[in-house]
């Protein structure tokens, strides 16, 4: 509540202020509160408890302002509630980066931007934290991992883009180069803990080539990105050494005026290197999903979804990990049918529901690996959201 409150104190500010500053100077924000409910494997808080969970929440703030018309500058400020891989209390600069377009002309746009830049990942990355813009309460966890959120979304460093008009659609280009931000969650994803020592991001690289074809009436990417990292270890860890992720992303969506489909499948490979066993290892994994997505009328919209998680290619089951680990096969896959409804009585506010039926736990955000153990195979989640944009 302290968090709102200063929030929408800030944003009356902004308002009062902006008349004064500039014609280009202009402030949004969102809140969202969602119920979440399973009968096993807690998410993002007690959620299999029989209250279920209240601890995922978003709020934001963003301003931008244009000091030269070819000169953006631009940021948000996010705090979160996701469980206890973030704390509400935790306030973050999302992304700010100056965007300075250096060439604008009928045939051609191109420019870069300094700073903190949101990473250009699949279709939803970029605009993953505000409510209104997803087709659902979360976004497909094969590919938007919720807990290795931080590094996805954003980095510190530069980006540039070109953008060019063709006769019936637009052609984007976007590269960047930076490091990502890594937390505990991400340390306990790559290593199954995270008081192995210092972990941190180091100088990645990441590139998107976009169509839109008709004014968006069709979407086609390719996402390429070499994320990589390095662990200090501690004197009774397994040794200092380096990891690295290289995803590819390939994305297509088919809009009509009243439905849509969108798929996007990628390979995931990953490897870790120069520590003592069992902390080597590489494998390259799997993830896809189609959903469909359904316009019921103005503010009413319907969703259908089936995702799906491999984490090895080579082990699909999970079974010779079970063998070689002893832990459960399905922590190494998820198979996740999601349907949900979205109503939006006008335009600031929305309200969102949705029920998933999954078999396996292989994108369930966990702190240690003891956690592991006491997941079940086969376990349903039922969500509730209130959104409010500014």
């Amino acid at each position: 509540m302290i968090v709102a409150n200063a929030a929408v104190s800030m944003l009356w500010a902004a308002n009062a202020h902006a008349v004064e500053m500039s014609d280009t100077f202009q402030v949004h924000g969102f809140m969202s509160q969602a119920l979440i409910v399973t009968d096993h494997n807690d998410f993002f808080g007690p959620s299999s408890d029989g209250g279920g969970s209240l601890e995922y929440t978003e709020l934001g703030l963003n301003a931008s302002f244009r000091p030269l018309n070819n000169v953006l500058v631009a940021g948000q400020l996010l705090a979160r509630q996701a469980g206890d891989i973030q704390e509400l209390n935790d306030i973050e600069l999302d992304y700010g980066v100056i965007d300075y377009q250096f060439y604008s002309s009928s045939n051609m746009t191109s420019g870069v931007q300094l700073g903190r830049f949101k990473n250009p990942l699949g279709l939803y990355n970029q605009t993953r934290d505000i409510a209104i813009t997803r087709p659902s309460i979360l976004l497909p966890q094969s590919i938007y991992f919720d807990r290795t959120r931080k590094p996805a979304l954003s980095a510190d460093g530069v980006s540039s883009y070109l953008e060019k008009p063709l006769n019936n659609g637009v052609l984007r280009f976007q590269i960047g180069a930076g490091k990502p931000r890594m937390d505990s969650q991400s340390e306990v994803s790559a290593f199954g803990r995270d008081d192995l020592g210092s972990y941190s991001g180091k100088t990645s690289y990441i590139g998107q080539l976009r169509y839109e074809h008709d004014g968006g009436g069709m979407i086609l990417a390719m996402t390429y990105a070499n994320v990589n990292a390095r662990l200090d270890s501690k004197p009774s860890g397994p040794g200092s050494g380096r990891f690295s992720f290289q995803p590819w992303i390939f994305s297509f969506q088919y809009n009509r005026e009243s439905w849509s489909v969108t798929s996007e499948y990628a390979l995931r490979h990953v490897k870790s290197s120069g520590f003592s066993e069992p902390y080597n290892y590489e494998a390259t994994g799997e993830s896809w999903y189609i959903q469909f997505t359904r316009r019921l009328s103005a503010d009413w919209q319907w969703l259908v979804r089936y995702d799906s998680l491999v984490t090895n290619k080579a082990d699909r089951a999970g079974s010779d990990y079970e063998e070689r680990t002893g832990r459960p096969a399905y922590t190494r896959y998820a198979k996740d049918w999601t349907t949900g409804l979205q109503w939006q009585p006008y335009s600031r506010f929305l309200i969102s529901s949705e029920f998933h039926n999954i078999e396996g736990t292989g994108w369930v955000p966990f702190q240690d690996a003891s956690e592991i153990s006491s997941q079940e195979k086969y376990w349903n989640m039922l969500l509730f959201q209130v959104s409010y944009f500014f």
